[in-house]
């Protein structure tokens, strides 16, 4: 098998509470060549590991251990000390998303990290091969709900430099913005440009006249072609689509412009092997021990 990159999904979600330092223990245990992960900026400007704009009320308890009622406040409102009065080592059994992982094992007492505290993780767990996905959340739509796309890439990038994490990190984003400003401040960051043309979700456009806010002008308007050309044009070293929206033909065309193809977010054994068969280079996936299983046959 060649150097296939295994990413633990949120660390691993499918197993453990997501985006805690317990699922990224269990991830290096379990023998993920990434942790991805995602993160978004507090109030006073700490990178903070968490998925959505806000605190999620399907994985949240307030300080006397009461589930949040809805989803809420933003974490752009919260300090760091405010957002670590909650608690996120475990679903909520009321809700869909428990049901949706019933092998995750809870662990109560968890709280959002920092990126510095998952870095430093890795470097207490003498695990120099663990390498870093980081998903910066940012939304071209919604600017209210983040730091500007330049006040991301930095905060970021001086967790990176502070950790001495350069060789180790890959940053990848939907909002392409934020991806041209590390281009712009830090042109050594390896760069993953993420996609998808679904239903419910279409960062692409391709059938809407105009471009598509998520893509940073690097679109059919001006550079024609496929996504894997824009993603070239933009200087971008990975391609990360929606598995659902690859075929043999944009691998193909990825490889031949020099692009690694990682995909996201697969969990089924069946079209795990699919996809390696494709020749993807990598998967992005909430059970990292069933993809490393099948990796190991």
């Amino acid at each position: 098998m060649w150097d296939f990159d295994i990413q633990g999904h949120r660390g691993v979600r499918g197993l453990m509470p997501e985006n805690t330092l317990a699922g990224f223990k269990k991830a290096v245990e379990i023998g993920v060549s990434t942790i991805e992960l995602d993160v978004g900026i507090t109030k006073d400007e700490v990178v903070v590991v968490v998925h959505d704009f806000e605190l999620r009320a399907e994985t949240t308890r307030d300080i006397d251990g009461n589930w949040l009622y809805a989803s809420g406040p933003l974490i752009n409102e919260l300090t760091l000390d405010e957002l670590k009065t909650f608690d996120v080592g475990r679903a909520n059994p009321g809700k869909t998303y428990a049901s949706e992982y019933p092998r995750q094992v809870p662990v109560d007492g968890e709280k959002v990290p920092t990126l510095g505290e998952a870095f430093d993780l890795a470097v207490n767990l003498r695990t120099p091969a663990i390498n870093f996905n980081i998903e910066i959340k940012s939304d071209p739509n919604h600017p209210e709900k983040t730091v500007s796309p330049r006040k991301f890439a930095e905060c970021i990038f001086q967790d990176i430099k502070r950790h001495r994490m350069e060789n180790r990190v890959t940053v990848q984003s939907f909002d392409w913005r934020v991806l041209q400003e590390f281009n712009n401040i830090a042109p050594n960051i390896v760069r993953s440009h993420l996609t998808v043309e679904q239903s419910w979700m279409n960062t692409i456009q391709k059938d809407r006249a105009g471009s598509s806010a998520w893509l940073a002008g690097y679109d059919k308007k001006y550079f024609g072609g496929e996504v894997v050309n824009w993603i070239k044009a933009a200087g971008g070293k990975i391609w990360a689509p929606y598995y659902q929206d690859i075929t043999i033909d944009n691998v193909s065309m990825a490889h031949d412009l020099g692009l690694l193809v990682k995909v996201w977010t697969v969990n089924n054994r069946h079209e795990m092997l699919n996809l390696i068969n494709m020749q993807v280079d990598g998967i992005i996936t909430d059970y990292p021990d069933i993809l490393k299983s099948i990796l190991q046959q």
